[in-house]
């Protein structure tokens, strides 16, 4: 696979792949000791947790996945990338390679994947780190009411595949004072080469549009893992996934740690990778004291 244009100074991590419904899911596998599983959203790729991965390999078994469509991952023009069948695909790859007592690490569209995952699996998880995500239906949310009407515009679709809507425009917009460069922009952009290959990005617009029932299910099942140790880390410029979404997940879980960057947007682990590093090791290594 010519992946020519992938910065491997930023991501210098050997490619695995995973057979899964005839298609090939790109994970890494670096390091050695307690599993840490990360879990990206849309339209990102295991790229966004690089930085967090180099720190932890020195003490953990980091393993990060492309859901199918993104990333390294294959990008068939169809297939179903429905976010219930991202979460399956997850429990399958979690299973095949017998993984346990992991800190799962979630991010956006990560936080319904993993999380479904994990209540249906409590025993596989020890701790949870969630960076600006939900797990909720927001259909009474005034943020998401406006968004809706952009999500039906039939326009999406061909701004979404002709434009490469959501990385080159939805994802830089996201950030809060630091910018992303361009340098990195391309590390997002290019996965998705051409019109074929952004199916996987629209069907998470689409997600947002018809799965928020499904959403409010996962949360309300949450008593699984609602006393896992749990450490999230917020992005508090996050224009999309705003405070009031952080101030929620704090109220379904009764064992947490919180950390808020009061500059950061949506992707604190690519604004401000040390202290995002520094947090989750520090929480990491104060539960093996404890385990």
């Amino acid at each position: 696979m010519a992946n020519n244009w992938l910065d491997q100074s930023e991501y210098p991590f050997c490619s695995n792949y995973f057979d899964i419904n005839g298609q090939k899911l790109h994970y890494i596998d670096e390091g050695k000791g307690e599993t840490v599983l990360f879990i990206h959203g849309t339209p990102s790729w295991s790229f966004d947790y690089r930085n967090v991965i180099k720190k932890l390999k020195e003490n953990y078994r980091c393993i990060a996945i492309d859901h199918i469509g993104f990333g390294l991952s294959d990008k068939p023009e169809r297939y179903d990338y429905s976010t219930q069948n991202h979460s399956n695909t997850l429990e399958n790859f979690v299973m095949q390679k017998q993984l346990s007592n992991i800190t799962l690490v979630v991010h956006d569209f990560g936080g319904p994947i993993g999380l479904h995952f994990a209540i249906q699996h409590p025993q596989k998880i020890k701790n949870l780190v969630i960076l600006n995500s939900w797990l909720w239906s927001s259909e009474n949310d005034p943020d998401y009411m406006k968004m809706k009407k952009i999500l039906k515009s039939p326009l999406l679709p061909f701004l979404y595949r002709y434009l490469n809507f959501s990385p080159k425009f939805i994802l830089p917009q996201s950030f809060g004072d630091t910018k992303l460069s361009k340098k990195l922009l391309e590390q997002y952009t290019k996965p998705f080469a051409d019109r074929t290959q952004r199916n996987g990005a629209l069907a998470f617009a689409k997600s947002l549009l018809n799965d928020q029932t499904w959403f409010e299910e996962i949360w309300n099942k949450k008593q699984s893992i609602s006393d896992k140790p749990t450490l999230f880390v917020w992005g508090m410029k996050d224009k999309v996934i705003k405070p009031h979404n952080l101030e929620k997940f704090q109220t379904g879980f009764s064992n947490f740690k919180t950390l808020k960057l009061e500059t950061s947007g949506h992707f604190p682990q690519e604004e401000e990778p040390e202290k995002v590093k520094n947090v989750i090791f520090d929480f990491l290594t104060e539960n093996k004291n404890h385990s």
